[in-house]
């Protein structure tokens, strides 16, 4: 019998106009502990964020998922955030914050693979086409 391990997610979405609060998802982070695993999947697709929000800055969106991405992998040329524990590093990424690129709320659940997870989580709530269910 193979072992459960409980983790945490989050998606991540692009919000153009704050103010507006729409959003759209284009990626997940997911955390679990007991495998000491923190990392995110996201694809940008220029094309439907564009139809989406027909001013947007790609560059300033690419320049904050790097960022988020190098964050998650403790890359140290992100600062300070990065030096920080996993665990660390997963809340001060989901927190709530008021910029372009935000997490939804973090979504508990448990797991065999996290990795796995992660590609289904990924699947279910950013490739799956708008009315499929």
């Amino acid at each position: 019998m193979q072992e459960n391990y409980l983790f945490e997610y989050a998606v991540i979405r692009i919000v153009p106009r704050v103010e507006r609060e729409e959003f759209l998802n284009i990626g997940v982070i997911l955390y679990c502990r007991d495998k000491q695993f923190l990392q995110t999947l996201f694809t940008i697709d220029e094309e439907r964020l564009r139809a989406f929000e027909g001013y947007l800055d790609m560059a300033i969106v690419n320049e904050h998922l790097c960022a988020f991405e190098k964050i998650t992998n403790g890359d140290v040329a992100a600062g300070e955030i990065a030096k920080l524990d996993i665990a660390s590093r997963f809340r001060w990424l989901t927190a709530v914050r008021s910029t372009i690129v935000q997490t939804s709320k973090v979504h508990p659940g448990l797991c065999d693979d996290p990795e796995k997870t992660l590609q289904r989580l990924y699947a279910e709530l950013v490739l799956q086409p708008e009315g499929d269910g």
